[in-house]
């Protein structure tokens, strides 16, 4: 098993008061000290996976670990996989200023996505970022034109979309053919032929693609890179283009309930590295450089959420609700994908009797905001300190300030220790960015 095939964080234990302990800290304790919600990372289960990850794919030398930064992106969390030596793919010009702020070496920075604007490209320029994955034509030009002006040659992958179709999510699968992300197969002619003739300040390294997420399927990854490597060798025939990289992105799923069952890390890359030998020995290829882009698997499992039970309310002859002191402001996934999560109370740890079937609501004015439903619970009562598993990725980088909430804590623990990472915000940080207008005061 590897770490994300596990539910909770790799240090999860009951302590001596029976309470739940993760990093050698007590959850309950750090609920106190904190306050909640709170967001919990567990620096070894942070670090075990990135290992994990660097060892499945050994077999292959020419393998450049890129962490998805969409998933997880602070500045600490940044060098804490910075030092685990794996680069970054960024998504916009906040992620790209952090990773850069982080100290990373920006030339094993990637960024993507299918919007960038104008400030965005020519600041991934002026920071000498080491690709930029070209989203679609207006991006080709607008890139160029900018590249040319600061007299600078920026290497590029285009990234396409290859037509698979894996079976997550429709608002988190990105390789079929109907997708707003990338070129359509049929374009990279085009797109390769202005780059060659028109666009001289943009040098194209290779291709890019990216299939989805939260993926438990491991035919698709052998079906991606058969079509990377096929493109390569066919855009070498027609052109005499010689592309030396190829970016698989990310996906691999991870354990959010018992329910699942994601591949674990090993069989991802034991799939891809057969894969890579055996397109390109049918292709006829040089091995290419081949970025992996990690992000939930990679995060997700380290964090936890802590929250404080409130009130409660039981339906006649119905659901019994708890209300807790978040919800869908720092987790949205529940009501964006009906994803479902894992939880305890972590101070009855080790309770097993008087269990209550329950539904855990959230304290925003939604009805959809609602955490699980149907858990089994010991008896929740006010006060209590619920504990969500898996929520280390998509949670605070999806959060909001819906409802006019602060934003939550965000700390590491490690060997006993807990540190912030994030600070809570306070009312004056929500009022901030406020103007109050002449004559209205």
């Amino acid at each position: 098993m590897t770490t994300n095939q596990s539910i909770k964080p790799l240090t999860a234990a009951v302590n001596s008061l029976g309470h739940l302990e993760i990093g050698g800290c007590d959850t309950v304790e750090l609920a106190k000290k904190y306050g909640t919600p709170l967001y919990v990372l567990d620096k070894f289960t942070i670090e075990s996976i990135c290992r994990e990850y660097k060892t499945a794919f050994k077999a292959y030398p020419k393998i450049r670990m890129m962490y998805a930064s969409k998933a997880l992106c602070t500045i600490a969390t940044t060098q804490l996989i910075a030092k685990e030596g794996f680069g970054f793919d960024v998504v916009s010009g906040g992620e790209l200023f952090t990773v850069y702020k982080a100290g990373v070496d920006m030339s094993k920075v990637l960024f993507n996505g299918n919007n960038k604007s104008f400030d965005e490209l020519s600041l991934a320029i002026d920071l000498n970022t080491g690709r930029i994955s070209a989203d679609n034509f207006t991006e080709l030009e607008m890139l160029n034109e900018i590249a040319r002006s600061k007299n600078k040659t920026v290497k590029i992958l285009l990234r396409i979309t290859p037509g698979i179709e894996c079976h997550t999510h429709e608002y988190i699968q990105t390789g079929h053919l109907d997708s707003k992300f990338g070129f359509d197969l049929t374009q990279i002619d085009n797109a390769v032929e202005l780059i060659l003739k028109n666009y001289k300040n943009l040098e194209l390294t290779g291709l890019h693609a990216h299939i989805g997420s939260q993926i438990f399927e491991t035919q698709i990854y052998f079906d991606e890179v058969e079509i990377l490597v096929k493109e390569i060798a066919r855009l070498r025939e027609k052109f005499a283009l010689n592309l030396d990289e190829i970016n698989l992105g990310g996906g691999l799923g991870v354990k959010y309930t018992n329910a699942d069952n994601p591949p674990s890390v090993n069989e991802i890359a034991a799939v891809i590295i057969t894969a890579l030998e055996n397109a390109i020995q049918k292709y006829r290829i040089d091995p290419p450089v081949v970025y992996i882009e990690p992000g939930r698997s990679i995060i997700s499992t380290s964090g936890v959420t802590l929250y404080t039970v409130g009130s409660s309310k039981q339906v006649p002859r119905g659901t019994k609700y708890i209300a807790v002191d978040g919800g869908m402001a720092d987790n949205p996934r529940p009501s964006m994908y009906r994803a479902e999560y894992s939880a305890q109370i972590a101070n009855k740890a080790n309770f097993s009797e008087n269990l209550q079937t329950v539904t855990i609501a959230g304290r925003f004015c939604e009805s959809g905001d609602i955490l699980i439903k149907n858990i089994q619970l010991p008896n929740p009562e006010k006060g209590d300190i619920l504990c969500v598993f898996n929520t280390g990725a998509y949670n605070f980088s999806m959060s909001s300030n819906y409802n006019r909430v602060q934003k939550s804590c965000m700390v590491l623990v490690n060997n006993s220790q807990s540190d912030i990472i994030v600070y809570r915000e306070t009312l004056e940080d929500l009022i901030s960015r406020d103007v109050i207008l002449d004559g209205l005061a």
